[in-house]
């Protein structure tokens, strides 16, 4: 039996969704892109130009419900299936977008460069628990112009995992497009076997920019998956409550579909977002606060009901090092998530409220996800009825140590953890150095680093992806990419 978790009963999904929807008709969604505004209007919406304004109908929401796929697959760049959105499948993804990374060296947060991705790329082929990658951190030694393209060309370059990313700007989708089709050989065979979900936020509350907006137009229009990351924070610029935010959050990610499913039918996507309660002490936007893993998992519920797949943003800490606090939340999310059935958990490796990417983290988080694997495969029977033999043999050798129910089974039943997680007594401990995690955690990413296999990407696919790339660079006014050492 898999073990689950419910927040919500289904009359008080229901009554947030009627809410949701109502608020989209009478109150409706300011929209910054007039040709989009035009579509809509022309789907039967109640729209005002000048306002940039639109007022949804019911059959558009219905219509929309409707053509959204249940669920979708995933591939990796050598085009094997890796993910599939269905049902209470869990997949984990590491969070992404941060604009600090955490120096393995010396643990200080700092800017990251090219060769930090490169690391960080390397670094995922051995993160067996994180089925994808994301578009992790920004390096800060190439244009703004083209930082979004630019790393989803390095993760394709350097790790075969599909990627979880987004783009910052309208401009950018075009060549992050190509990378995609360069890779799978043609625009058919990706939308055959999609290899990324791009990330689409709208603004608070109730609104699209030109560019997530525009976004949302490009993918449908080539069928990559989208995923809405609606982010009401409660208590600032959401109702301060949990249901009044998963109001605001059904409204905003119901927008988005409409979005979608009018410019393609049928466009894969997941019922997403990234909510936060708001600390009024500090101002800041905890991820960790367990109000913020209630709105998570009851979004989840939410989208389950209307029948779409789901993301959420969780499993991360906004602790500014790998410590008790980073774990101890960490932890938390990703236990809740997984058991409510959340489709892709994403936020493995965050530090700092989505500021930073630990490469230490991420090692260390990869073994929470396994734990919340294991505890997801639940309790099972295996040759324990009848079980009097067994308890037999046990008074009889006073152990089961090496009795063949022991090894046949030892391998389902007990997970061992990685180097990173200390299992020693404590004499063993002092022998080995009284390592702190931090430390073990240091020395297995070095490690899994210098072992990393090449991408087995066809050599021609990779120098038509940095010619792609270079051409990119020249016209944001680069005489070159940076040197991709990691």
């Amino acid at each position: 039996m898999r073990p689950t978790l419910r927040f919500l009963d289904e009359e008080l999904i229901v009554r947030i969704i009627d809410e949701a929807r109502g608020l989209l008709k009478t109150l409706g969604v300011t929209i910054h892109n007039p040709e989009l505004l035009s579509v809509l209007g022309d789907h039967g919406a109640e729209v005002d130009l000048s306002a940039q304004h639109v007022k949804l109908t019911d059959e558009m929401m219905d219509q929309s419900l409707k053509t959204a796929p249940p669920s979708f697959r995933l591939y990796d760049v050598l085009g094997n299936q890796t993910h599939d959105f269905s049902g209470d499948n869990v997949h984990f993804t590491p969070g992404s977008a941060a604009v600090n990374v955490q120096d393995t060296d010396t643990g200080e947060i700092r800017r990251p460069l090219t060769a930090d991705y490169v690391r960080y790329a390397k670094l995922m082929r051995s993160m067996d628990h994180i089925a994808a990658q994301s578009t992790a951190f920004i390096p800060s030694d190439v244009a703004a112009g083209i930082s979004d393209s630019y790393r989803l060309f390095l993760s394709l370059l350097y790790c075969e995992k599909p990627v979880v990313t987004g783009a910052f700007s309208a401009g950018a989708f075009g060549v992050m497009r190509d990378l995609q089709v360069i890779v799978r050989g043609g625009a058919e065979e990706l939308k055959g076997k999609p290899l990324t979900v791009f990330s689409a936020c709208p603004t608070p509350p109730l609104q699209w920019s030109k560019a997530a907006s525009q976004n949302l137009v490009d993918c449908a229009r080539a069928s990559i998956p989208v995923e809405y990351i609606s982010m009401p924070l409660s208590g600032f610029v959401a109702p301060v409550t949990q249901v009044g935010s998963l109001i605001q959050h059904t409204a905003e990610t119901l927008s988005g579909l409409v979005i979608s499913q009018l410019s393609n039918p049928g466009t894969p996507v997941l019922y997403g977002g990234a909510p936060a309660i708001f600390d009024v002490r500090y101002e800041t936007t905890p991820f960790g606060a367990v109000e913020t893993m209630m709105i998570d998992c009851a979004y989840t519920e939410i989208g389950k009901f209307l029948g779409l797949p789901t993301q959420t943003y969780t499993a991360m800490s906004d602790a500014k090092r790998l410590d008790a606090q980073a774990g101890l939340e960490t932890a938390m999310g990703a236990t809740l998530a997984a058991l409510v059935g959340t489709n892709n958990i994403s936020g493995p490796g965050i530090l700092d409220f989505i500021n930073c990417q630990s490469l230490e983290k991420l090692v260390v988080d990869n073994e929470i996800c396994g734990m919340s694997f294991r505890m997801l495969d639940g309790p099972k029977p295996r040759e324990d009825f009848p079980s009097l033999p067994l308890f037999e043999e046990f008074l009889r050798e006073k152990h089961l140590i090496i009795a063949d129910h022991t090894r046949r089974h030892l391998r389902d039943e007990i997970r061992f953890p990685g180097p990173v997680i200390d299992r020693a007594n404590r004499a063993r401990w002092e022998d080995d150095g009284k390592t702190t995690l931090r430390e073990r955690a240091s020395s297995e990413v070095k490690r899994l680093i210098r072992e990393a296999e090449p991408s087995r990407l066809d050599d021609g696919v990779k120098e038509e992806l940095i010619k792609r790339m270079e051409g990119e660079a020249r016209e944001a006014g680069m005489d070159a990419l940076p040197q991709r050492d990691g």
